[in-house]
């Protein structure tokens, strides 16, 4: 049974506590754990923000057990790894989609990076192929994502599965009148953006103290806790590669600015190709396109000159106009619906 529904904590600035540069105000965050080998995704995030010239660093959450190696390497590549420690649910019987997503609700902790007005989270098996530096100008006060698919297997325990019915695709099977209200609409929580925050951050962590774990971790929690201010965002932003055979007519994959290799057999660092849909010519393009930036040793991180720092800050980026057009439902900043 979902938690009951949660509101989050006003967003609230602390006196001194943010940077004065807008420049310096932004940021990328990651997360990473353990001494495994996704250190490699997060290598080929930053090489892939730095080919978009992004203006803004990337931030790596780390846990304590991130090896002292692989934080030099994070750090040889340019990235500012902040080490954080672990956030556990409370413990009941509940089995997790993914027996690793346990460890994801560390995740809450960046909303204490209060050094920065706004982030960007990306998960480490994300790619980012173009620029999406002015998602950083969307209005103030909101959570912004992409809407995820309830077609999965591993949404099999939820109603949305039983019937065939996706906020994908919602007019393919309508919401049947005799359940009650449709559920809210639900985001992936690979990629997201938001407003660091000291009283968001306390409440996070006092409110998922008491609240009981779901299968999907702390992307439920994230979507029950924000579900009042969350506005979605086109799905180039964070295309997750199984809406490539699940909802092929939603997908432009020309125009996909983000790419999230969550699909079973998909990181590029793994890749055999051997797993269902892995041999499929769009997903080993996109592999490749992977594999291309992060061997790309021009992209590796050279330390430039302070004046050229000061000359990139004042680049100019792709207006918030563009963002709009490709999602006019932003305009209306309308609420979304409650829960069923």
């Amino acid at each position: 049974m979902a938690p009951e529904q949660m509101s989050p904590a006003p967003i609230r600035t602390l006196p001194g506590s943010r940077p004065e540069s807008v420049h310096n105000e932004r940021a990328y965050v990651t997360f990473l754990a353990g001494n495994g080998d996704y250190v490699k995704g997060v290598v080929g995030l930053v090489k892939g923000l730095r080919k978009a010239k992004t203006l803004y660093p990337l931030v790596v959450a780390c846990l304590p057990d991130v090896p002292m190696e692989h934080r030099s390497l994070l750090e040889s590549q340019g990235c500012l790894v902040r080490e954080i420690e672990p956030v556990y649910p409370p413990e009941n019987d509940t089995r997790f989609a993914m027996a690793y997503y346990v460890i994801n609700y560390s995740k809450l902790r960046i909303w204490e990076f209060v050094e920065y007005r706004r982030m960007i989270y990306l998960d480490g098996d994300i790619e980012v192929f173009e620029n999406i530096d002015h998602l950083f100008d969307l209005p103030e006060g909101y959570f912004y994502a992409v809407k995820d698919c309830f077609c999965e297997k591993t949404w099999s325990h939820t109603p949305q599965y039983s019937i065939g019915y996706c906020q994908q695709c919602p007019d393919k099977v309508k919401w049947p009148a005799k359940m009650g209200e449709p559920p809210a609409l639900y985001f992936n929580a690979g990629m997201f953006v938001y407003e660091p925050c000291i009283s968001t951050y306390k409440d996070l962590l006092r409110t998922v103290r008491v609240t009981p774990p779901t299968p999907f971790a702390e992307q439920d929690f994230l979507n029950m806790y924000f579900q009042d201010i969350y506005k979605p965002i086109p799905l180039v932003y964070n295309l997750v590669l199984a809406m490539l055979w699940r909802h092929p007519e939603n997908v432009e994959l020309e125009k996909v600015k983000v790419v999230h290799y969550c699909a079973a057999g998909s990181k590029p660092w793994r890749y055999t190709g051997i797993e269902d849909n892995m041999q499929r010519e769009d997903i080993k393009r996109l592999v490749k396109k992977w594999w291309d930036i992060y061997e790309d040793e021009s992209l590796d991180y050279k330390k430039k000159p302070e004046a050229e720092e000061e000359s990139d800050k004042s680049m100019e980026v792709q207006p918030l106009a563009a963002v709009l057009h490709e999602a006019p439902e932003l305009g209306t900043l309308a609420t979304a619906p409650s829960a069923a």
